[in-house]
């Protein structure tokens, strides 16, 4: 059996054993946030919730259960995490594998949930323990974002219906300006010789991006997990670096970027910076927001691939 899938097995049983800790807090959860008056809606990372906000206004309360930062693939729910659910009135969850560590966590939460890929044509993992499986991070495409946006609009509405109107006039809004920047990073791409229109990432979480604007697309790793920065890996995008052409790799910021690093170095390429792509920053950080987060890789990774 992978390593992985034993790591996720006894994140299972960890998170039977913490639902069995925050039974004793359950029973006094409020409906809302104290003071708030308005339903609370729970989302499994901070990217999502903002998105939720928008779309939601001031009708909702929103929350992320993993903080800024956080790695998501691997995170670990707590008590408080536990707790808090019972009060929420909607679970809004990415889907295609993202939150594994959440499953059981979900299947004995009373409150409805949403999975935001609904609707959207999956991209298959090409290797490693997942291969076969949905690449989870379509939300890095600002085309499959708009998608999240309509599910997010139909959740709510069905949540708090008498705000269906604003919920819907939110949506278009922020639709089209996720089409815009879209638009924006493929007239980039396109000036692109094709030789540069290879995006080289720490994990393949630029998939849906690269399909939605004309990019490729190379990794070190598909998904994060026990066996991240082999030797063997290492090696595999030293060479593609060196055959390619490319003069630049990048990485995300809740990983290690030694291994990139190390690629970059020993192929004769430039190390991008780090993508931000599984969290916020904090409110006074680069990508205190979901558009914030889009343009920052779009830019950087313009930037990266143009040679300037």
């Amino acid at each position: 059996m992978p390593k992985n899938r034993v790591a996720v097995n006894r994140k299972v049983v960890v998170v039977a054993t913490l639902i069995a800790t925050a039974l004793a807090l359950v029973g006094c959860a409020p409906d809302a946030p104290p003071g708030s008056g308005k339903p609370l809606v729970l989302t499994t990372f901070t990217v999502i919730a903002d998105m939720a906000q928008v779309v939601g206004g001031d009708a909702v309360e929103v929350e992320s259960i993993t903080k800024v930062g956080a790695e998501i693939h691997g995170y670990e729910p707590t008590p408080s995490d536990l707790a808090k659910a019972s009060s929420a009135r909607l679970i809004l969850d990415n889907g295609f594998g993202l939150e594994r560590w959440f499953e059981d966590f979900l299947a004995r939460s009373d409150a409805p949930h949403a999975v935001l890929t609904e609707g959207i044509e999956p991209v298959d993992i090409r290797s490693g323990d997942y291969a076969g499986l949905p690449n989870p991070h379509a939300w890095m495409s600002p085309i499959a974002g708009q998608v999240y946006v309509d599910n997010i609009r139909d959740a709510l509405t069905e949540l708090v219906p008498q705000e269906a109107e604003q919920f819907a006039a939110n949506a278009d809004a922020y639709k089209a300006e996720l089409q815009v920047l879209a638009d924006e990073l493929a007239a980039v791409v396109a000036k692109l010789p094709e030789r540069q229109r290879l995006l080289i990432s720490c994990e393949g979480a630029f998939s849906y991006l690269a399909r939605d604007i004309g990019l490729a697309e190379g990794y070190l790793w598909p998904v994060n997990s026990d066996t991240q920065g082999t030797p063997q890996q290492i090696k595999a995008a030293i060479e593609l670096v060196r055959e390619s052409g490319v003069g630049v790799v990048f990485c995300e910021t809740t990983v290690s970027a030694d291994a990139q690093r190390q690629v970059a170095r020993e192929a004769g390429a430039e190390y991008g910076g780090s993508l931000y792509v599984d969290s916020l920053s904090e409110p006074d950080g680069p990508v205190p927001s979901y558009l914030e987060l889009l343009r920052y890789d779009v830019n950087l990774i313009a930037e990266g691939l143009s040679g300037d």
